[in-house]
């Protein structure tokens, strides 16, 4: 009888186990499917950087060490490979970026050049898909750290190999993005 008691006992600590670790691995593999949905508008957003250097370039020959700044960290967000980097490098771009806009106030007539109009619309649609990837990754990440962090799972978590993942966030860009931006007529 004994036996059985503690034969019953293992079976229900192996399923609660199993189950713990099945929950983990879920939750691991949304994380990595929102960043996949993340990389998709990054990648469209690298692609379109270049078309808009390019016409930029026409408008403001001058400004060339703001456009070197854009192109350079659109080159290190793309060949950042890990999560980690990919999310400092996409921010290091963000930054970059900032700097274009500022820079193109001083050309209103580029503003009114219809490619880069275009091109204004398609990057501001990817940018605002990529905010909503973001926090999905964002919700997915939390998730997942919330459940590593917890007891009892991260009884199991730690001798898997689950650790605490980093959010995508804004980093040190976080104090120029809180600023409203200025709008002229």
């Amino acid at each position: 009888m004994t036996i059985l008691i503690i034969i019953a006992v293992v079976v229900v600590l192996g399923i609660w186990a199993v189950s713990i670790y099945n929950r983990l691995v879920k939750l691991r593999n949304n994380r990595e499917n929102a960043f996949a949905d993340i990389d998709v508008q990054l990648k469209q957003r690298h692609d379109l950087i270049p078309q808009l250097v390019s016409t930029v370039k026409g408008y403001a020959a001058h400004e060339k060490e703001t456009l070197d700044r854009v192109i350079s960290a659109r080159n290190g967000a793309v060949n950042a490979r890990s999560i980690d980097d990919k999310i400092a490098a996409e921010n290091v771009l963000s930054s970059a970026l900032a700097g274009l806009r500022v820079t193109l106030e001083a050309y209103p007539d580029l503003k009114a050049n219809q490619n880069f109009m275009q091109l204004q619309e398609e990057i501001s649609d990817v940018e605002n898909k990529l905010a909503a990837s973001r926090r999905y990754f964002n919700s997915a990440t939390r998730e997942l750290n919330t459940s590593v962090e917890s007891f009892p799972a991260n009884l199991l978590a730690g001798m898997f190999g689950f650790k605490k993942e980093v959010m995508f966030d804004l980093g040190e860009q976080r104090q120029t993005l809180e600023q409203a931006p200025e709008i002229k007529f």
